[in-house]
C-alpha cells in the first residue's frame, strides 16, 4: 500500500532521530496527539516497511553499517597505545601510524620546534571504556535489568509467610 505525502514525510522525519513523537509533530500532525500518532505510525505495517526500506538504502549510501559501527567500536577497545611510539619511545608522526591506531586519536596537539625544544606531539585517545561498554552491550554482556525468577514453591511460602505476619 503506498504511502500518502504525510506518512512519507513521517518515514523522513522518522530517520532523522528514530523519535515517532517528534516525526509526526514535523511532518504536520497534531502535536496534541503526535505521542499516539507516532506510535500507531511505526506500527503499521507499510509505514514499517517503508523506514525498513529506505534506512537499507541509506545504509548502503552512506556505507554505515551495523558492522562497520561494530569495527570502529573495536578499533577503539582494542587500541594498544604502544603502536603509537617507535622503538626509542618517541612518539610516531601520524602518518606512520597503522589505520587501526590512527582511528583510535581523537585529537592531535603539535608544538612546532623552537630552539630548546623539538616538535613535541601529543595523541588524545578515544573512550576506550566507553567503547569497550558499547561492544559489550551489544554482546548482550550486560544485564542492566534485575532479573527476579521465583519458582512457584517459593512463591507460595512466600506468600504463606506474609500470611503469618
Amino acid at each position: 500500500m503506498a504511502l500518502n505525502p504525510k506518512q512519507a514525510r513521517f518515514v523522513d522525519e522518522y530517520l532523522i532521530d528514530l523519535n515517532a513523537t517528534q516525526a509526526a509533530i514535523r511532518a504536520g500532525y497534531s502535536p496534541r496527539r503526535a505521542e499516539v500518532t507516532g506510535s500507531e505510525m511505526v506500527g503499521k505495517r507499510n509505514i514499517a516497511e517503508a523506514i525498513a526500506a529506505k534506512r537499507k538504502r541509506l545504509e548502503i549510501k552512506t556505507e554505515i553499517t551495523q558492522e562497520r559501527v561494530l569495527k570502529e567500536y573495536a578499533k577503539l577497545a582494542f587500541f594498544d597505545p604502544r603502536k603509537l611510539l617507535n622503538a626509542d619511545g618517541s612518539p610516531k608522526p601520524i602518518n606512520e601510524l597503522d589505520d587501526d591506531t590512527a582511528a583510535a586519536i581523537a585529537g592531535l596537539d603539535i608544538e612546532e620546534a623552537n630552539e630548546n625544544r623539538g616538535v613535541v606531539r601529543k595523541y588524545k585517545i578515544a573512550d576506550k571504556k566507553g567503547a569497550l561498554d558499547s561492544v559489550a552491550r551489544h554482546l548482550g554482556m550486560f544485564n542492566d535489568k534485575l532479573n527476579l525468577n521465583v519458582t512457584d514453591a517459593l512463591a507460595e511460602r512466600l506468600s504463606r509467610a506474609k500470611q503469618r505476619e
